[in-house]
């Protein structure tokens, strides 16, 4: 099977669920894996994921976005098989077909958009999910404690991780946790700011979700806060990548409107 398509050992690692491959077409690849392609095999054709067989982040975020999977459908695509072998691990999803979101202002998708994440809002916190607690903006904030609850929460929202077709999708559940359930409305609105939104407009789309609706305003700004420290941090890090820029940019721009707000402006 050596001379078959794909990276060095991957056919072997993915023979026993796909037959032999036929084809392995790389789609763009994301920060959570090695590999990320339409592969056809003689068994049929699949969207796969696979990262490097070591130890670490993003071996975990693989297995993590399997377990997760049952309890996602459908919002996000079914996973059919995972294998395993020293040098792989990967995940075959069923092939959707749909093109990535427009969020930009006056975009037709927005409605859609906020939808599909009222929709993620409502999923029940899973068992398997109780201890994976949400600590990603913990050293970024002295009040970790408000970022803490019981929701199921996706995190990675954003324009290319939601296809529309003839339905929609969240793809991409590469870090689900459990924590305050505003928190998903709030990655939204850091995303709307990215797309050319006011921070009043890009608010006003989250308002539709009950969770920003409920939260505590407090929590909001100390999220606001930790949010623009960690993208200024990864930024001043990596200045070759200008997303990391534009992100920093955005999640500033809402900081300091959450701030003009606390300062008398908040109802």
């Amino acid at each position: 099977m050596s001379d078959l398509p794909g990276p060095a050992g991957l056919a072997e690692a993915l023979y026993p669920n796909t037959g032999a491959l036929i084809t392995v077409k790389p789609t763009e690849r994301g920060f959570s894996s090695d590999l990320t392609a339409l592969v056809t095999g003689e068994k049929g054709a699949w969207f796969v994921k696979a990262v490097r067989n070591r130890p670490g982040g993003r071996r975990d975020s693989l297995v993590r976005e399997g377990l997760i999977n049952p309890c996602v459908r459908p919002i996000s695509p079914a996973v059919q098989w995972q294998a395993e072998s020293p040098e792989w691990i990967a995940l075959g999803f069923e092939i959707v077909r749909g093109r990535h979101a427009d969020l930009a202002p006056g975009s037709a998708d927005l409605p859609t958009a906020v939808e599909l994440l009222k929709r993620i809002g409502g999923l029940p916190l899973p068992e398997l999910a109780a201890d994976w607690h949400e600590t990603r903006w913990d050293r970024y904030t002295d009040q970790p404690e408000l970022l803490r609850g019981d929701t199921l929460l996706y995190t990675d929202i954003h324009p290319s991780n939601i296809l529309i077709g003839d339905r929609t999708w969240a793809v991409d559940w590469a870090w689900p946790t459990r924590g305050a359930a505003f928190i998903d409305p709030a990655v939204l609105v850091v995303q709307l700011v990215a797309a050319g939104h006011s921070p009043e407009q890009a608010e006003g789309w989250a308002s539709a979700c009950p969770s920003w609706k409920d939260a505590d305003p407090a929590a909001i700004d100390a999220f606001a806060a930790a949010n623009t420290s960690m993208y200024r941090t990864l930024a001043d890090r990596r200045p070759d990548a200008p997303w990391l820029g534009a992100m920093a940019a955005a999640t500033r721009a809402w900081a300091h409107h959450r701030a003009r707000i606390g300062d008398g402006a908040r109802p």
